[in-house]
């Protein structure tokens, strides 16, 4: 304990003097929580006009060796990784290698042919309709940490028989665009995409201790450790050493040498200077309509103002990056417990610093005895085109949703945890929630009803199936008037039904069975957000 009390002393007045102007008291305050011995944390950087104007760490990089975070502790990135592997595939466009518009089987001939083109824009924006390889590795009851090689998962990949969605006509977020984006740098370039991003971004920006972590025998200096809460305010180790797939993720840096990838964006050291340009494109569907995420980046606006933002989630890190580009100011929050909630933070480190700046906001609450009482929104809500399932509860005059409440604008409509909104309307005496983002609906479902099934119905649907997409059996029986699904060792995941042939898991699974028509059942379909349509059928 005496070292932790030393430790923790010498990390607060180290890094006092770097907060000093007026606001950091207040951007203290914002992880207090952390700011103790014996805990993960963040680091934080606020920069204004290339310059940081706070800079400070919270907690722990390693709780078993009691070192704390500083600046220059190298996080694992997640999804941030996106923006770098999007410039490696601007920058080798650059350099001849590549055309945005090329399709990607002339690079990756192993991939199936969808009588569809798609081309390495459409990837890059999100819109190609490629399964996501960890939700398949999450269908197939596996984890991301047991992925061997990038050779494994391009092999998952090519043995999917379908999309998502026709190439272009939907944004579907999926990790396996930038996985084969990666794979196309080297293929391209005869360089792996941490070589190839290591000479064109890293080096030229003076980015020292950021790298594309594809080789888990590599030392890394200055690496943080990741952590997720345990009971009675201890916390347990979430990292994985082994994991060394890029492209989706995969990048590592830290909070110093974040700043120089900032100032590129209003200052282009790199390629042949329309990089930022081309970064923060906003991507086209086929029908015209315009979407909000460019190339590994999203754009959108926060109270009145313009913003470019991405976040990453993956093994306990969780790493937040948002830029106000008219303002020249940006925040970087990394952290290193699954439960810090780094984006609310940045945003609220926003409101501090740029309060004068922002619109004024209308009051999206007006007081609850003129408003409808939420509860009838409350329910499972099932889209039936892309199968999808969205959960709402009633609290206290509260609309719930992914564990916050919402923000109500008026009488049936809310915001989503963005500024997207969510409506909700009776259509036919049913209660539809429809869920709008730039350039599309992203979410459409009717408001389930109770569905009871004996006995003798869910019998029709135990057995053993099989997915030569995913090489995976499950094992379906029917225990205590509901339907579970055994897959390996792991434990039974309950499905509860949502219609007579479609049922829904609280891990977000859609199961779709195919009766013919003597009702017997063949098969089914399963379905995630990012990973639409996977065939199992009934083994013999």
């Amino acid at each position: 304990m005496r070292t932790f009390i030393v430790v923790f002393l010498s990390i607060a007045t180290a890094t006092a003097a770097l907060g000093a102007d007026d606001l950091a008291p207040e951007v203290n305050q914002l992880f207090a929580m952390f700011d103790k011995p014996g805990s993960p944390g963040c680091s934080v950087g606020v920069i204004r006009d290339g310059e940081f104007v706070y800079n400070r760490s919270f907690g722990y990089a390693s709780l078993e060796l009691g070192v704390p975070l500083t600046p220059a502790s190298v996080f694992y990135m997640a999804s941030v990784s996106k923006q770098f592997t999007a410039a490696s595939i601007v920058l080798a466009a650059e350099q001849g290698h590549l055309s945005l518009d090329d399709e990607v089987g002339k690079y990756l001939p192993e991939l199936p042919d969808y009588g569809r083109r798609i081309t390495l824009r459409q990837m890059l924006h999100q819109t190609s309709g490629f399964r996501d390889f960890l939700d398949l590795v999450f269908i197939s009851g596996r984890n991301a940490e047991d992925l061997a090689s990038p050779a494994e998962i391009l092999k998952l990949i090519a043995r999917q028989k379908g999309l998502n969605n026709v190439p272009g006509a939907e944004w579907v977020y999926s990790n396996s665009n930038y996985f084969l984006l990666g794979e196309i740098i080297r293929r391209a370039t005869g360089k792996s995409l941490a070589h190839f991003a290591a000479e064109n971004i890293f080096q030229p920006l003076g980015m020292t201790h950021t790298l594309f972590y594809e080789d888990n025998k590599l030392v890394v200096p200055n690496r943080v450790a990741a952590y997720d809460p345990g009971q009675e305010g201890n916390f347990l180790v979430d990292w994985s050493t082994s994991y060394d797939i890029v492209g989706g993720g995969g990048l590592m840096s830290s909070v110093d040498d974040l700043l120089s990838w900032d100032r590129n964006f209003y200052a282009n050291k790199l390629g042949k200077g329309t990089l930022p340009v081309e970064l923060q494109s906003h991507g086209v569907l086929n029908n015209g309509n315009q979407i909000d995420y460019a190339l590994g980046l999203s754009l959108g606006d926060y109270r009145g103002l313009p913003i470019v933002e991405h976040n990453g989630a993956l093994f306990g890190y969780h790493s937040a990056f948002l830029r106000f580009p008219q303002e020249r100011f940006s925040v970087i929050v990394l952290c290193n417990l699954a439960t810090a909630g780094p984006e609310a933070l940045a945003r609220k480190i926003a409101d501090l610093y740029l309060a004068p700046d922002f619109k004024p906001t209308k009051n999206t609450v007006t007081a609850a005895s003129d408003l409808p009482d939420p509860a009838a929104f409350a329910g499972t809500y099932l889209d039936s085109h892309t199968k999808t399932i969205y959960t709402f509860t009633a609290d206290h005059g509260n609309l719930i949703a992914w564990g916050a409440v919402l923000r109500r604008i008026d009488a049936n409509r809310f915001y989503d945890l963005g500024n997207n909104v969510i409506t909700f309307e009776k259509v036919i005496g049913t209660m539809r929630c429809s869920l709008a983002i730039p350039g599309e609906v992203y979410f459409s479902g009717d408001k389930l009803e109770p569905v009871h099934l004996s006995e003798a119905e869910l019998a029709r649907f135990t057995g053993r199936y099989h997915s030569d997409e995913l090489d995976a059996t499950y094992t379906l029986l029917a225990e205590k008037g509901r339907l579970t699904v055994k897959e390996g060792d792991k434990p039974p995941v309950i499905f509860d039904p949502a219609t007579h042939d479609e049922f829904y898991s609280s891990d977000l699974r859609t199961l779709v069975f195919q009766p013919d028509a003597d009702r017997r059942i063949s098969g089914f379909s399963v379905f995630t957000q990012a990973a639409r349509g996977i065939m199992f059928n009934r083994m013999n």
